[in-house]
């Protein structure tokens, strides 16, 4: 990223393209795999970082950690001033917006670390090359135990992929997805998260993992009879049988599928 001076928030803004219920897939798994972590939380914060032209994702955010722990606080972040203006009109007690970028400023006093971040859309317009620092710079922001959930979807929340990282770095990448609308698993390759869309070539872990999808999809094209999420579970056991999932038919059945990061790592 270019050197800039202390003062200019870091990063560069985005599209700020957002929809309600935009990230729906993916704050329904946050909650379920952050949902312990939050509980015994002493400061239960989390960041939406570069929520866009409209505050809706981070206003949902908060609805769907309040189901978990219900003095949970959202900040949204966002590097255009003019967007952070719009959003503080939503301010209520747990939900405030401040300017920055991937410094991740906490409003308030004191040294607070999220427990949370999440990144949704946002590195999609930089380099590749530019990905790990930007993750070892919000990981460190991390508290012990909590996660950066940063990833890539479509307009309308129907295709999700993101990576999960805890403090230590990247731990698992997750395919999410209304199944009806998929013709096959590989179809989510235009949603990877910038650190694998352009390692989807053959030779790279990411490419081979996805063609066994689309075989193991192929395969159980009779369960297709009981509908699409039941030919997706048996896909998901065939899978298993290969690839280090992390999940199972519990997740499974919400279209979303789980695997060890280190399984797709770029080569």
């Amino acid at each position: 990223m270019s050197s800039r001076t202390p003062s200019r928030p870091l990063g560069t803004v985005t599209r700020g393209t957002t929809n309600p219920n935009r990230l729906r897939r993916m704050d329904r798994w946050i909650v379920a795999a952050l949902g312990r972590e939050l509980r015994r939380s002493d400061d239960p914060v989390a960041v939406d970082l570069g929520y866009g032209a409209a505050p809706w994702t981070a206003v949902e955010l908060l609805g769907r950690l309040r189901t978990v722990r219900a003095d949970a606080e959202v900040v949204g972040i966002e590097i255009d001033p003019e967007r952070v203006a719009r959003g503080r009109a939503y301010e209520r007690p747990g939900l405030h917006f401040a300017h920055g970028g991937f410094e991740v400023p906490l409003p308030g006093p004191g040294a607070r670390a999220p427990v949370l971040i999440r990144a949704a859309n946002v590195l999609r317009q930089y380099e590749e090359a530019e990905v790990a620092a930007v993750w070892e710079r919000l990981c460190a922001r991390l508290a012990p135990g909590g996660l950066l959930v940063e990833g890539t979807c479509d307009e309308i929340g129907r295709r999700h992929v993101w990576v999960a990282l805890g403090p230590a770095g990247p731990r698992t990448v997750t395919f999410a997805t209304r199944l009806g609308s998929l013709d096959r698993p590989s179809d989510l390759a235009e949603r990877l998260p910038k650190a694998l869309i352009h390692r989807n070539v053959p030779g790279e872990p990411v490419h081979a993992f996805l063609s066994d999808f689309d075989r193991a999809w192929a395969a159980s094209a009779p369960y297709g009879a009981l509908g699409a999420r039941q030919r997706w579970i048996r896909s998901a056991r065939l899978l298993a049988t290969d690839w280090p999932l992390t999940d199972g038919p519990t997740r499974w059945r919400q279209g979303e599928l789980t695997v060890r990061w280190e399984a797709l790592a770029p080569r």
